[in-house]
């Protein structure tokens, strides 16, 4: 393919779903036009953030605690460094490094491929179709933390480990970001598909499960903002977390997440939209004794402006008459 043609498909042509083909495209071309499987794989592992959180992990928790244990390293926030490094000479150094290579390699020499079995989550490589199946269930999101596939490579997880005589079967499968699954390491069965079975419960007799599209003003995987019917101000808004439940206690922290991204998005939009808006109440009605209407949790966002009630003392406290200016 000449210069017109590749340039054409960078430009025009190519279709990316993730940043494979360009990455490929590039280690080739500074490879003098070829590399080898190994040599492209390497490079994609360096755009992997979930690799380096994950020998991160491995620095901080492990390693690099052994190390200042024993007062080989000293740690400042995040830098490291070596004690007394000033004091060596380059000979000493350079002897020091070839004794690291030496005790690497005959480590590798002696353990193989057994060093890395811990991140061989699945010994048996898993069906491609397989696979899809299991990335396809979890709507390609995984199953404990709810991150999309496209912020974070999922993996297939054996819900029963393989040393604790898990078998290698659909049902036996669970979808887990890299993070999530190193977390869960091979000790837990722990069926995280259940978290998903939650995120999907929906109610066809609830007016907040089947809200009008029309009606959302934002959205996120997990929630979504309306304006309220029966608004208490100009701007009155409601963030539902998509699942229904009725109790805010039940909320997960993925849901909780969500929902404050939504009223910090609200916030500012309104404030944007509107100069005269200089406060926020934000309420949430948790059981009938409460006064809660609709049995499907759900937060208000009430925009406040100056003297829209004659004494906006006490806030919420005002839910329960006389109880608002509890000093005078």
């Amino acid at each position: 393919m000449d210069y017109a043609n590749l340039r054409s498909f960078l430009l025009e042509k190519m279709r990316m779903s993730h940043i494979y083909q360009p990455v490929m495209i590039k280690r080739l071309l500074e490879g003098n036009g070829s590399a080898t499987d190994n040599e492209i794989a390497a490079v994609l592992v360096n755009f992997d953030p979930s690799q380096l959180e994950y020998y991160k992990k491995i620095t901080n928790n492990m390693v690099g605690k052994v190390l200042r244990s024993h007062n080989i390293v000293k740690k400042e926030r995040n830098q490291y460094s070596l004690a007394d490094y000033e004091s060596l000479t380059p000979e000493q150094i350079t002897q020091l490094i070839t004794l690291c290579s030496l005790k690497i390699d005959d480590y590798i020499k002696r353990r193989k491929d057994a060093i890395w079995a811990h991140r061989r989550i699945n010994r048996n490589n898993v069906p491609g179709t397989v696979r899809y199946e299991v990335l396809k269930r979890a709507q390609f999101r995984c199953e404990l933390c709810g991150i999309s596939a496209n912020e974070k490579a999922l993996e297939v997880d054996h819900i029963t480990p393989k040393n604790l005589g898990g078998i290698d079967s659909i049902n036996n499968y669970q979808a887990l970001c890299y993070t999530c699954n190193a977390s869960k390491r091979d000790r837990d069965n722990t069926d995280f598909r259940e978290v998903h079975n939650k995120y999907a419960c929906r109610d066809n007799n609830c007016i907040f499960c089947i809200i009008d599209k029309k009606r959302i003003v934002n959205e996120n995987n997990l929630a979504y903002l309306i304006y309220d019917k029966f608004p208490v101000t100009d701007g009155h808004s409601l963030i539902i977390p998509k699942r229904h439940f009725p109790d805010y206690f039940e909320i997960t922290q993925a849901e909780v997440n969500s929902v404050n991204f939504l009223l910090h998005q609200a916030k500012e939009f309104l404030q944007k939209e509107d100069k005269t808006i200089e406060a926020f109440n934000i309420g949430i009605n948790s059981g009938l004794t409460a006064g809660q209407t609709i049995l499907h949790t759900h937060i208000h966002l009430i925009p406040r402006r100056k003297y829209d009630v004659e004494n906006p003392r006490g806030g919420i406290r005002n839910l329960i008459a006389g109880k608002g200016d509890y000093i005078s």
